[in-house]
């Protein structure tokens, strides 16, 4: 589906969250990479997209009725045969259907196990008095303790990009601190510049949430996301 099929679906639907899997569609269209995800409506079917997409694989409850899906037993990763991903299906749907007996699960995401790379997050939030401001910084439990992370207002160009990177206290980690690979720079940069062209052209949404992106010395992956829609 294209971009503008998924909003015009989820604002009939009258629902704000888009699922992980509607969110890397539109992301990737944005020209943003994404993990290979597919959703899986049955055991039989997630063991058929795992073969296809290659173990190991991840698999995570899709719903947009449970938000921390990690907290609610909603995710499984490593997955490396046909057996664990039978087992993992179904212990994360008793855990989810256990704890929001009301959700709407729509299925199970079947994703390939992304390299691990440096985290880090990039996201947008639709600020009431200055309007969509983009946001970078260290991913993971990073950005939950350390709070280490830069803004700027959309639009940005290549040196308000640049400049979000380097203002980071975290930004050794980035240049490969301590022997570790240094992280593709120059491809973060550009992924902050689409995400401000693709929010520059396309109203109506509140929040964009990119962590953890995996940055590697080549290239870098975006590994979990969500997007919220503007109420109507």
């Amino acid at each position: 589906m294209t971009t503008k099929e998924i909003l015009q679906r989820a604002r009939a639907e009258k629902r704000s969250v888009l699922t992980e899997i509607e969110a890397k569609q539109i992301l990737q269209e944005a020209g943003i990479e994404c993990t290979n995800t597919k959703l899986a409506a049955s055991k039989d079917e997630a063991v058929l997209l795992s073969e296809k997409i290659g173990y190991p694989v991840v698999l995570k409850i899709s719903s947009v009725d449970i938000t921390h899906k990690s907290d609610a037993g909603g995710v499984k990763v490593n997955l490396k045969n046909k057996e664990s991903v039978e087992n993992a299906f179904d212990e994360i749907m008793k855990a989810c259907t256990s704890q929001f007996p009301k959700a709407d699960i729509e299925g199970i995401s079947v994703q390939g196990m992304a390299e691990p790379g440096i985290e880090v997050i990039i996201g947008m939030t639709n600020d009431p008095s200055f309007g969509p401001v983009l946001m970078f910084g260290l991913g993971g439990v990073f950005v939950e303790v350390l709070k280490d992370v830069a803004f700027r207002i959309v639009p940005i160009e290549r040196v308000d990009a640049d400049e979000m990177i380097k203002e980071i206290k975290g930004r050794k980690l980035l240049e490969g601190y301590r022997g570790q690979d240094p992280a593709d720079i120059p491809f973060l940069v550009n992924m902050l510049l689409k995400l401000s062209d693709f929010v520059e052209n396309t109203p109506g949404i509140k929040e964009i949430d990119m962590n953890p992106v995996f940055a590697y010395q080549t290239g870098a992956m975006v590994v979990d996301a969500r997007i919220i829609l503007e109420e109507q």
